[in-house]
């Protein structure tokens, strides 16, 4: 049975890698580029099947970045686009019997949120300069220690929240199975796993819309 927090250590080249996220990671981003081939080979004016699903996932997500980022925002889009759908398709990917989640792993979830992190310092010191660095100094010059603990914080809080909300409900479900006799436990386990892959769905979204918020003064060329 699969085991919560047990995970095969290799070592290549001196380090060590989690052989089961490593693997996890590469089937979750083979889904994503099926999906992505499924909805984009017959493209339709009136989208059905894949490319109806797939298309309202993109209408939701810029909808969202044009209210927060803006027109300049959408060089964006494949990146967030591509974002939610890997967290989408990593979360759900643990409540598959014999299968993790890549995001129960905090090497995935930190990994992501520092991305997020060079993403907002990248386009700033690219579209601003470096007068982007200025935030840092805001409102007054003494809160630069504030603000560098908020810029440590921010990947911290983004990284925890997804893997701790992605390996309670694994846990939990695990505990269901294990706890209550087989021909009970299809009840609260089949709940259980609705209620999984509703919260997986929005932590997806939760990370993602985070994400765009925390980058959206990047994009932003400020005039004087």
């Amino acid at each position: 049975m699969h085991q919560i927090g047990v995970r095969e250590v290799v070592e290549i080249g001196g380090f060590h890698f989690n052989a089961e996220t490593i693997l996890m990671t590469w089937i979750t981003m083979a889904i994503v580029i099926l999906i992505a081939v499924l909805a984009t080979r017959h493209l339709k004016e009136v989208p059905v099947g894949w490319q109806n699903a797939v298309e309202a996932v993109v209408n939701l997500l810029q909808g969202q970045m044009d209210a927060i980022m803006g027109p300049e925002g959408r060089s964006l889009a494949p990146l967030f686009i591509t974002m939610f759908l890997f967290l989408l398709i990593a979360n759900w990917l643990g409540l598959c019997p014999g299968m993790a989640s890549p995001t129960n792993d905090l090497n995935t979830t930190l990994g992501m949120a520092i991305m997020v992190s060079l993403v907002i310092h990248g386009i700033g010191l690219a579209k601003q300069g470096v007068s982007h660095l200025g935030h840092f100094f805001q409102p007054f010059a003494p809160f630069v220690f504030l603000n560098l603990i908020e810029e440590v914080s921010r990947p911290a809080t983004l990284a925890f929240r997804l893997f701790g909300n992605i390996l309670a409900g694994e846990v939990l479900i695990i505990i269901l199975l294990q706890l209550i006799p087989w021909y009970l436990n299809w009840a609260p386990s089949c709940i259980w796993l609705m209620f999984s892959i509703f919260v997986g769905a929005i932590q997806a979204f939760v990370f993602t819309m985070l994400s765009i918020t925390y980058i959206a003064p990047s994009v932003h060329v400020h005039h004087k």
